[in-house]
Order: C-alpha cells, then structure tokens, then sequence
C-alpha cells in the first residue's frame, strides 16, 4: 500500500504533528514501509493459534494476600477537616 503526500498530512493532522513539505516524501515512504510490515504480519495463518497475554507460558508469581499494615484511619483523619463516617468531606464544586 502506497501512501500519498495528502495522506500523510491527514495522518499528521490527526497526530497533531507540525510536518513541513519537505519532509513529506520521506516520512511517506517511512510509513508505506511500516504498513507494508504489518501487511505482511496479517498474511500469517494464524488459525489455531490461542492468543496469549506473555510469550512466555508461565504464571505469574503472587504473593501471599496478607495485611501487613494496622488500621491507621483515625489517626490519619485527625487534621482532615471535615470527616463523616471514615469519609473525608470535601466542598462540592460542580452542581
């Protein structure tokens, strides 16, 4: 797929990227390249193949769901200015 200069600076426009006229050409075929790239990466058969979220087919290591902190609200709400039931009470700005 080939890329027009007024492609290109539709692309630009919508990137809100400043690109002068002389730059057009180049950037062109830089971006034809890229979409001839991804072209090619779509012709893979790829029927059978489940999608993965790492390369790797490992699990991720967790960690064991333990407090590890106390309770410190009450002491942290103390120079809080206006406080309702654990809540901190701010002024409404939007109506």
């Amino acid at each position: 797929m080939s890329l027009t200069e007024k492609d290109v600076r539709h692309i630009a426009h919508l990137a809100r990227i400043a690109l002068p006229d002389a730059e057009l050409p180049a950037v062109a075929a830089k971006l034809a390249r890229i979409v001839g790239f991804v072209d090619q990466l779509q012709a893979a058969d790829t029927t059978g193949v489940a999608p993965m979220a790492h390369p790797l087919d490992e699990r991720q290591r967790l960690r064991a769901d333990v407090v590890t902190e106390a309770d410190q609200r009450a002491l942290l709400q103390q120079n809080a200015a206006a406080v309702d039931q654990g809540l901190y009470l701010v002024p409404r700005v939007i109506e």
